[in-house]
């Protein structure tokens, strides 16, 4: 068992033994080889390598007998190549002695001389290759300048003058070219300034152009999808990063704005002079030298746009072309703004804003106060909005103009006012003051669709009929409706909730009520030759328009959407405005009658010094006659009035008549009366009170408007009668029957029928019945001032 396992370890160590040897440097091989006559069964050994030999050299004959025809094909090329060698090894061998032969002929000076000519060829041409490319760059700057391409002329400058001209070495033409250098950079510095100039006179004389085509932009835009108050793509952002600037130059020289698509807007400005020159005065350090210019001259051009024309009020044009050079300016700025890097920034045009909106919204200010055409301010008003709106989408703040535009509004509608009572002075003239006669059912449905007419007990009567108000009615209400749509014309666009709107039409209609209509009424009631049956039909029209205040109040919730019974809805005040002209004209019917009766009084012709007739009955004089069957015609035209008018307007009748006949009786100027004047006067007021009893005006209750008279009734009855003693025992009591006879008035007639009594009987102081009169008359004027002294007491 043991030998067993020995001879296996012994097989494995010769095993691991052959393959070192077939595997190991042939002069490392000794180490290996004593292992093998240092161990045991070396016999073995052999006989293991004698049989890894067989098999090599039996693996080797296979090998050669398998490439054994490529090996004589390779020895028969062999034996060819050897031949050609033979022919070339001789070929070489005669060139080589023909060469030895021919270079005996050149002498040792002559080959120096070559050598250095070849030296100073290499010489020269490594001159020359670094002298190439500053002639190439010299050439090539030349062509950029003649052909004004002057920022790829400054690159081109400044890789001559910092990498070709220090490799080409010292020459006279690259001094030349230094000492050019500084005088091509201020060429190029002074033809990019000039080119400036000429783009900010072109954008100065577009700037109209420009804005237009902004504001028809943004008009289309409103009309069109709406506005939101963006503008994009009026003019396109054409900035680049400095590194592209150059090829975008180059490839896209006279690179214009578009203004969206419209037709010849791209050719208005060409911006390549900004870009050229802001970039060129970059490259030469002078960046801030360039942007203070530039923003110096825009100022100078903006002062210059805002500057309105004299005369710019006169039309609508003037406004335009000043807003259109206005936008064309900041669309101008915007433009560079966003195209380049801080050639004007956010804060500049923001400050050029501030002081151009002071100035916009100063000069406006000053030239709409010329204006008195409604329509011209209303036009201007559009103007300043789609102004306004245009800017705003530009990012310009505009809430100044908007303020300006409400201060505009009261402007406007002073204006209107000022429309409306030319209009309301030339319906009232033109009315005759008469109610409408209809003959057809169209004509009536004519009248009814121009005033809300609501009454049925005149629906039901046949025609022909009257409408009971007359043409300046419905005339009237469709201006009031005309003025509340010119107010909201104004009021559209403003950005203004329905509120707002709401609440403004319904200030200025009661400015249009309480102010210019009512004005005008009070002209209609006050102006000359107005009859108490014009009057009259003032106070019914005036009736009618006050009961439509509520159709109007109606009228303006639908055009603004916003209900009449809307907290802190302003109201209407027309119902006030209708009732101070009905009531003025109230009053003037109490006084044009007052005035008639006047007419009437002047008539009056007393006898004061009659004798008392003992015959037949007294008749009324001729002059009251007349007067009362006037005031009998009169008051048969106020059956149309409202009963209270006509009530008031009976009573002033009669309290004036009353008072007047008792300015007659007392006026100083009547120093004497006789008894016979009273009895006459007693007549006429009798007439009088015949009239009242008989009720010219229906309505009074009783004996009411007797109650005129009362007091010349009772003075006259205490004279005519002789009840001194009744009036003087019972004076002061409510009772008494004198009760409105006041003791001054009543001893100023005394005194007169004294002086009377005098004068008459000088030549009967012996009569017994005058004597006695006469100191009757003395006693009761006692009697009087006694009374007169107690009372004041």
């Amino acid at each position: 068992m043991l030998s067993s396992e020995c001879s296996m370890e012994t097989a494995a160590e010769h095993e691991r033994i052959l393959r070192e040897i077939e595997s190991t440097d042939t002069n490392c091989i000794g180490p290996t080889l004593r292992s093998v006559y240092d161990g045991q069964e070396h016999g073995l050994f052999m006989e293991k390598l004698d049989v890894r030999i067989r098999n090599h050299d039996r693996e080797i004959e296979k090998m050669c007998n398998h490439h054994f025809q490529g090996f004589v094909d390779s020895i028969t090329e062999l034996l060819k190549v050897r031949g050609e060698a033979q022919k070339l090894k001789s070929q070489v061998t005669e060139t080589n002695r023909r060469l030895q032969d021919d270079g005996k002929e050149v002498s040792r000076q002559e080959l120096k001389q070559c050598r250095v000519q070849q030296r100073n060829i290499a010489t020269t041409i490594d001159k020359l290759t670094h002298c190439l490319p500053v002639l190439e760059m010299y050439s090539r700057l030349q062509e950029q300048m003649k052909a004004k391409r002057y920022y790829p002329a400054l690159r081109t400058l400044e890789q001559l003058e910092q990498k070709c001209l220090p490799r080409a070495g010292q020459y006279r033409f690259c001094s030349i070219m230094a000492e050019n250098i500084p005088k091509l950079r201020t060429q190029i510095r002074d033809t990019a300034m000039s080119q400036l100039r000429d783009f900010l006179e072109s954008i100065r004389k577009h700037s109209d152009k420009i804005g237009e085509t902004a504001i028809k932009q943004v008009r289309t835009i409103t009309h069109v999808v709406g506005w939101n108050g963006k503008v994009s793509g009026l003019i396109p952002n054409l900035g680049k990063e400095e590194e592209e600037e150059e090829e975008e130059m180059e490839e896209n020289e006279g690179l214009t704005m578009e203004l969206l698509s419209v037709p010849g807007a791209q050719d208005l400005v060409d911006f390549s002079p900004v870009y050229r020159c802001l970039h060129i005065y970059t490259v030469l350090g002078l960046r801030d030298v360039f942007e203070n210019y530039y923003r110096k001259q825009r100022r100078k051009q903006a002062r210059l746009v805002l500057q309105p024309h004299s005369n710019m009020h006169e039309t609508l044009e003037g406004y335009r072309r000043y807003f259109n050079q206005i936008v064309g300016f900041f669309v101008v700025e915007d433009h560079v703004l966003h195209t380049t890097q801080g050639l004007v920034n956010r804060a500049y045009v923001e400050e050029l804003w501030e002081m151009a909106l002071s100035k916009i919204v100063a000069a406006l200010r000053t030239h709409s106060s010329y204006c008195d055409d409604p329509n011209l301010v209303l036009d201007l008003k559009n103007l300043i909005v789609l102004f306004a709106d245009t800017l705003q989408g530009y990012g310009f703040p505009v809430t100044h103009l908007f303020d300006m535009l409400l201060e505009m509004r009261e402007q406007y509608g002073e204006i209107l006012l000022k429309r409306w009572n030319l209009t309301f002075r030339q319906i009232l003239d033109q009315d005759n003051y008469s109610p409408i006669p209809v003959s057809t059912e169209q004509e009536f449905r004519h009248y009814t669709s121009q005033f809300p007419l609501q009454d049925p007990e005149l629906e039901k009567l046949s025609f022909p009929k009257k409408l009971p108000f007359s043409e300046f009615v419905p005339k009237v209400y469709c201006q009031l409706k005309e003025f509340i749509y010119a107010c909201l014309k104004y009021s559209e666009d403003l950005h203004l909730s329905s509120t707002e709107v709401d609440d403004m039409i319904r200030k200025s209609t009661n400015l249009l009520l309480t102010r210019t209509l009512s004005h005008c009424l009070q002209y209609a009631i006050k102006k000359k030759n107005v009859g108490l049956a014009e009057l009259v039909q003032v106070i019914i029209n005036t009736t009618h328009l006050e009961q439509s205040c509520h159709f109007l109040e109606e009228f303006i919730s639908n055009i603004t959407n916003v209900p009449p019974d809307t907290v802190n809805a302003t109201k209407l005040y027309g119902t006030s405005t209708f009732k101070d002209a009905r009531h003025a004209a109230e009053a003037e019917i109490y006084t044009s009658l007052n005035a008639k009766i006047d007419q009437f009084l002047q008539l009056a012709d007393y006898d004061w010094l009659a004798a008392v007739q003992g015959g037949g009955a007294l008749t009324a004089s001729d002059y009251l006659i007349d007067l009362i069957a006037f005031l009998k015609s009169t008051f048969s035209v106020f059956t149309n009035l409202p009963g209270k008018v006509a009530q008031t307007a009976c009573m002033s009748a009669c309290k004036h008549i009353s008072t007047s006949l008792m300015q007659l009786l007392l006026d100083p100027e009547v120093r004497q009366i006789s008894m016979g004047a009273l009895h006459q006067l007693n007549t006429d007021v009798q007439e009088c009170e015949s009239f009242a009893r008989a009720g010219p005006v229906a309505g009074f209750q009783g004996d009411t408007l007797l109650l005129a008279f009362s007091d010349l009734r009772q003075l006259l009855e205490l004279f005519v009668q002789w009840d001194w003693s009744t009036y003087l025992a019972d004076y002061g009591k409510p009772t008494c029957k004198y009760l409105r006879v006041n003791p001054h008035t009543a001893l100023a007639l005394l005194e007169k029928m004294k002086e009377m009594s005098r004068k008459n009987n000088v030549f009967a102081q012996f009569r017994k019945t005058d004597r006695d009169r006469q100191k009757l008359i003395d006693t009761v004027i006692k009697q009087l001032r006694n009374l007169i002294a107690q009372h004041h007491t």
